[in-house]
C-alpha cells in the first residue's frame, strides 16, 4: 500500500515538528532528508506518512519551488493520498516568498483551485484569531521575531502577509465558523472557491479548531500549515493515537548538544545549561572568520568532558549580539560561518562515541543532519510539543538517536528533559 499522507517540509526541525504530531495521532512516520535519489522506497516501508525535510526556507524563490516540486513528484510516485506542505508556526517568509511560490506551485502541479494556510499550533503558544497570528499573548509583529535576522516578522496579519506573496486571492476562515464545526467549515469552504478565493488562512484558538479544520479538509488535494493541522488528518484514514506508532530501538553512548539557534527561546535554555555548572563551548563566529581552528578547539573542550554527561557546543546569542557580527561579517556570511562549523562539530561529536545527540535551530539541524550523511529518520516519542527523539542509521550502520529542535521550542531545560526521556523510554 502507498503513503497516505506525503509532507513537504521547508526546514530540518520543521519536518520533525511535523513528524512528531503525526506520530501523536497514530501514524508511523519516516522522515527524509531531501528528496531521496536511492533507497528513500526502502525507508519508507511500512510507513503511513512521509515527510521529505528540504533546507528551503529562506533560499531563493526559485530555488524553493524547484526542491518543493521534486519532493512532490517523488511523494506522488510514493501514492501520497494527499500533500501537506509544511512552514514554520511562525509563518516565516518574506514579501518574495517563500510560502506562496511554493504553495502556488505545488497547486498548479496538483491541478487544485484551492486550499488552507494555518501555522497555528496551541500547544506551542501559536493561535490564529482574526486571521492574526499570536505567539504566546502577544502578536506575531511584536515577538522576538520581528528581529529574526533572515526573515524577520514585523506584520501579524496573516492574509496581507501571503496577500504580498502571490497573486491568487487570500481569504478567511474565521473562529466563528471554526466554533460552528465541520459542516460549518465546509460550507464556508465551499463558499470562498465559489467566489474565486484560493488561499484561506483558518483561524485556530484551540486544538479542537485543528481537529474541526482537519476533518473538513479530508478531500483536498494539497493542505498548507505549521505542524498543528497534522494533529486532525491521521483520523480521516481511521487512525488513532497508539504508543507503538513512537517506538524507537534503545539508547546509548555520550550525550552532547550544538545549537545554533539565535531564538529566545534557545537563548534561554542555554543559559539554563550554563547554569547546572556543566562543560560547555561557546563558538565564537569573529574567531571562525580569523582563522582560528575553532572546529579544533570545541571538538578537543568536547572530548576532554564527554565522560562526564552532556557537553553543550553553541553559538546562540541576543540579538543585538547577533547583529554586531552581521554588520561586520555580513548576515549570510556569519551565518554559512557558524552552520559549517557546527555541522563539522556534531561529525567530530559522533566520531568520538555522541550517540545521543540534541541540536537546536533549523539552518544548524539541516547542516548537521547533511554532515552526517543522515538519509531518513525514524520518528520517536515527544519530548516536547513539536520536538521528538529520532532515530537514524549512520553510514556506518550504528544508530544515532537524534533530535533536531525548532529554535522557538522547548522549554528553559529542555536539553535535561530530552536526555532524562530517553533514559526512561
Amino acid at each position: 500500500m502507498g503513503i497516505r499522507l506525503g509532507a513537504i517540509a521547508d526546514d530540518f526541525t520543521g519536518a520533525t515538528d511535523l513528524a512528531n504530531n503525526l506520530v501523536r495521532a497514530g501514524m508511523r512516520v519516516v522522515q527524509l532528508i531531501d528528496v531521496p535519489e536511492d533507497g528513500g522506497a526502502a525507508l519508507a516501508q511500512d510507513a503511513d506518512a512521509v515527510v521529505i525535510a528540504l533546507k528551503s526556507r529562506t533560499v531563493p524563490a526559485a530555488e524553493a519551488v524547484d526542491a518543493s516540486l521534486r519532493a512532490l513528484a517523488w511523494l506522488r510516485g510514493a501514492g501520497a493520498e494527499q500533500i501537506y506542505f509544511k512552514y514554520c508556526s511562525t509563518f516565516d517568509s518574506t514579501p518574495a516568498g517563500n510560502i506562496g511560490p511554493v504553495t502556488d506551485a505545488l497547486m498548479d502541479a496538483l491541478d487544485t483551485d484551492f486550499t488552507v494556510a494555518t501555522p497555528a499550533f496551541p500547544d506551542n503558544g501559536r493561535t490564529v484569531f482574526k486571521g492574526h497570528l499570536f505567539v504566546g499573548d502577544v502578536l506575531l509583529s511584536e515577538s522576538g521575531m520581528r528581529h529574526h535576522p533572515l526573515t524577520p516578522m514585523t506584520d501579524s496579519d496573516l492574509v496581507s502577509v501571503l496577500g504580498a506573496q502571490t497573486t491568487r486571492p487570500v481569504g478567511l476562515i474565521d473562529h466563528t465558523v471554526l466554533a460552528a464545526g465541520t459542516d460549518a467549515v465546509r460550507a464556508r469552504i465551499g463558499e470562498l472557491r465559489s467566489a474565486g478565493v484560493a488561499f484561506a488562512i483558518a483561524d485556530a484558538v484551540s486544538n479542537d479548531d485543528l481537529v474541526r479544520l482537519g476533518e473538513a479538509v479530508r478531500d483536498l488535494p494539497l493542505v498548507t500549515a505549521g505542524s498543528g493541522l497534522a494533529i486532525g488528518l491521521p483520523a480521516n484514514w481511521g487512525l488513532r493515537p497508539t504508543s507503538a506508532a513512537a517506538q524507537l530501538p534503545p539508547a546509548g553512548g555520550h550525550r552532547a548538544i550544538v545549537s545554533g539557534s539565535v531564538s529566545v527561546a534557545t537563548n534561554g535554555q542555554v543559559r539554563a545549561f550554563l547554569d547546572t555548572g556543566r562543560p560547555a563551548f561557546c563558538v565564537d563566529p569573529l574567531r571562525i572568520a580569523s582563522g582560528a581552528d575553532v572546529t579544533g578547539e570545541a571538538l578537543a573542550f568536547a572530548e576532554a568532558h564527554l565522560a562526564e554527561g552532556p557537553v553543550l557546543v553553541y553559538s546562540t546569542e541576543t540579538p543585538d549580539a547577533v547583529r554586531g557580527v552581521q554588520s561586520r561579517l555580513g548576515a549570510a556570511e556569519a551565518g554559512e560561518l557558524v552552520e559549517r562549523t557546527l555541522a563539522e562539530v556534531a561529525r567530530g561529536l559522533v566520531a568520538r562515541g555522541v550517540r545521543r545527540l540534541v541540536v537546536a535551530g533549523g539552518e544548524t539541524s539541516g547542516a548537521v543532519v547533511q554532515a552526517l550523511g543522515i538519509t531518513g529518520l525514524r520518528i520517536g516519542p515527544q519530548i516536547d510539543p513539536g520536538v521528538p527523539w529520532c532515530a537514524a542509521h549512520l553510514p556506518d550502520g550504528d544508530t544515532l538517536h537524534l533530535t533536531l529542535k525548532s529554535g522557538n521550542f522547548g522549554g528553559p531545560d529542555f536539553f535535561s528533559a530530552a536526555f532524562a526521556l530517553l533514559e526512561e523510554s
